[in-house]
């Protein structure tokens, strides 16, 4: 309990509350007190229990104090004198029934689902758990307080100066970065140790520098919604990493804050969007609305299950059970409307509060389900549509689930831009000789119009990505077909069969100088093609300077050098390629547009916006596009096709390219188009290059000498 310099009750005085309001939920310091409003619409009490910091440990000097009143199945009360860094919890008093769906028990202390803030550790002890192991109709009566994190009075007010004024750049203008913010910063040699693996940390001037020099526009931060580890992780002496494993919808991450877990957490983190806003770069956050940290029935009781557990969560017609569409073992009931207002309150609240610019949602599909199948008229996307504050910022969606039907890219309406595995796997299937032909690499590359088009979407609808968080790195890719998960202790069972990936004929780190020079010229393929592809790229942290997670392609529960970041101290050549190619697109509007191809002559001469030709110069036959043996294509990109205006309503015009890429395992010549495409060609980007420097130049018609799996940029002279 807060000392009274601090704004608490002085130590043993008899705790007082007021009848307080029933709005807004959570904990709302006003300047003399606290109010404090729990949703529950089962409970037949409720305790919120504040804790002193006497020694003693996580659970000692604790007062509860009855909520007496309760209107329309909100509890609440005020607390005067509790003010900012008090910690408190709340107790439910309720029938413990699961057969029903009912899970209260007022031994298990929990969180404010509205916290700002939460402190303390998450420890394994049976008290945790609200029934008893192997006996789930059972209550465990064991008080856990001692074992769980607590919730913390916050006050919300900082200077943001003139961070009114974000970034807000166009999606076709938009290159993300998704990183970890630990990770990314733990191991950086000129950051201070102390802010190694913070918010601070990645606010430092040499964590920005870096992004920076690549020229991303947004960096997608893994979850930072407060998050805990599984049991059974904690069993096996690790813990949960990447952050997908949240408790805490408006508190973020203590453990990424230098300066302090009671109200220092909100301040940092606010502080580091400033600093990323001032740099020129948006901040889009992972969240995780599909799932809670409190996994199926045989979880933990940390929160939702002991305050409303039916209201929370899908159950089963055994309401003992919990639906899965998630594989964490529950899924939140998004079709609730105390649910829907829990998610929605909290992205309003980052927008607002925090001043984040987007969001990526985290198995989106399982948000869109209403009965059971994913539905485009769910409640949550009708209510994200209307929303005033929500629908003004970046929405991306993870569009798949584990559950049935789940698998959803291109099925998202309109407002929602989607992560596009359909790119990624076909990329990769090029790459690595298993793709079947040109046509399917011809729709990515041009924006995916099979997908988003018929309903109105735009090219940048499609978030293109080659790696991600989950699965292999981009070095990785190219080093290993089978994956090395056994330090997650699970006998190598978890992490994806199926990765598309192709080790170059050795598997594994290798000397063999022939093999590592083609796994660098498939890094430099894959990062070209991402780049130049026509929709929003996303890099993957680390894949500029070949991180490698040793052939773990699910290093969730990895938080050490697996992970994190190795910083090399110029970056090396495959950053300089990226830094190039980023400020190729970012000068040339035909690599950002914002309508789809219309692939129609422009003129008398019949030069299309878009055209696609083979490795004889000539445009592909129908022939060719279905021949599933036909491994080089080349995208010629007319600078004057561009179809939209600029913001005064000037007609955009540009340079035109040509983009080749070969795929075969054999060296080959392409002829360049002649005229009326092209006089001339100069090479601007080749990845048979180390850094992917282009040079050279050539008459149309001329034979472009192509090695095996190459591509090349060329500049059109017309």
């Amino acid at each position: 309990m807060t000392a009274p310099s601090a704004g608490g009750p002085s130590a043993g005085a008899p705790p007082a509350v007021w009848p307080g309001r029933p709005t807004p939920l959570g904990a709302s310091w006003d300047g003399e007190g606290t109010n404090v409003a729990l949703f529950s619409s089962g409970a037949e009490g409720v305790d919120v229990c504040l804790f002193d910091d006497s020694p003693g440990g996580s659970g000692s000097r604790e007062q509860r104090i009855p909520l007496e009143e309760s209107t329309h199945h909100v509890w609440h009360g005020y607390l005067p004198q509790v003010g900012p860094g008090q910690r408190y919890g709340f107790r439910v008093t309720g029938p413990f029934d699961p057969g029903r769906g009912l899970r209260y028990n007022p031994a298990k202390l929990l969180l404010d689902p509205y916290a700002r803030a939460i402190q303390g550790e998450f420890r394994l002890d049976r008290a945790i758990f609200g029934s008893v192991p192997g006996k789930d109709r059972l209550a465990q009566n064991r008080d856990s307080a001692p074992y769980v994190p607590k919730s913390v009075v916050v006050h919300d007010v900082f200077p943001w100066g003139g961070d009114h004024h974000r970034p807000h750049y166009a999606w076709s203008d938009t290159v993300i970065y998704e990183l970890h913010v630990k990770g990314f910063t733990a191991l950086h040699p000129d950051i201070p140790p102390s802010l190694r693996g913070t918010y601070a940390g990645l606010a430092h001037a040499a964590a920005i520098e870096h992004l920076q020099r690549l020229g991303v526009t947004a960096v997608e931060l893994m979850p930072v919604h407060h998050f805990v580890s599984e049991p059974h992780l904690l069993r096996r002496g690790l813990t949960n990493y990447w952050g997908y494993n949240s408790i805490g919808y408006f508190a973020p991450h203590a453990a990424y804050s230098a300066s302090g877990s009671r109200g220092e957490q909100v301040r940092e983190f606010k502080a580091m969007v400033r600093a990323l806003h001032a740099a020129g770069i948006e901040v889009l956050l992972d969240v995780v609305y599909n799932h809670t940290a409190e996994g199926d029935h045989t979880g933990p009781t940390m929160a939702f299950r002991g305050i409303d557990n039916p209201t929370y969560y899908r159950l089963q017609e055994d309401r003992s059970r919990y639906r899965d569409y998630t594989g964490t073992g529950n899924t939140l009931d998004v079709r609730s409307p105390h649910v829907l207002q829990l998610i929605t309150d909290s992205l309003r609240y980052w927008v607002t509060e925090m001043h984040v610019d987007g969001f990526r949602f985290d198995l989106a599909s399982a948000l869109a389900r209403s009965f059971h199948d994913v539905d485009k008229l769910s409640a949550f996307l009708a209510v994200i549509q209307q929303d005033p504050v929500i629908s003004q910022v970046k929405l991306i969606a993870e569009p798949w689930d584990i559950g049935e039907g789940g698998y959803q890219v291109g099925e998202f309406p309109p407002l929602w831009n989607e992560w596009n595995g359909k790119y990624r796997d076909t990329v990769r299937d090029v790459w690595r000789g298993q793709g079947s032909g040109v046509r399917e690499l011809a729709y990515r590359l041009s924006g995916s119009s099979d997908l988003y088009q018929d309903d109105g979407r735009r090219p940048y609808a499609s978030i293109n990505f080659v790696t991600a968080h989950d699965g292999f790195t981009l070095r990785d890719l190219t080093t290993y077909e089978h994956k090395r998960n056994e330090a997650n202790g699970e006998d190598n069972n978890d992490g994806d069969n199926h990765n598309r990936s192709w080790n170059c004929g050795v598997e594994g780190e290798t000397d063999d100088e022939p093999v590592s020079a083609l796994r660098r010229r498939q890094a430099r393929n894959f990062l070209t093609t991402l780049l130049l592809s026509a929709g929003v790229p996303m890099l993957t942290m680390g894949d500029e300077v070949q991180r490698t997670q040793r052939g773990n392609n699910n290093a969730y529960c990895q938080d050490n050098e697996v992970s994190y970041l190795e910083w090399d101290e110029d970056g090396g050549p495959l950053c300089r390629l990226v830094e190039r190619l980023v400020a190729l697109r970012r000068t040339h509007p035909v690599f950002r547009q914002k309508a789809f191809f219309s692939g129609q002559p422009l003129g008398d001469e019949g030069v299309k916006d878009l055209a696609w030709f083979g490795a004889n110069g000539k445009e592909l036959t129908d022939a060719e596009w279905f021949d599933p043996h036909q491994q080089t294509i080349a995208m010629y990109l007319d600078g004057g096709g561009i179809k939209t205006r600029g913001p005064r309503g000037e007609r955009v015009v540009d340079d035109s390219f040509l983009f080749v890429l070969h795929a075969g395992d054999d060296d080959r010549k392409v002829t360049l188009p002649g005229w009326p495409w092209a006089k001339a060609y100069d090479v601007v980007i080749d990845t048979c290059e180390e850094d992917g420097a282009g040079g050279g130049a050539y008459p149309a018609g001329a034979p472009l000498p192509m090695p095996a799996r190459s591509a090349v940029l060329l500049r059109v002279t017309r």
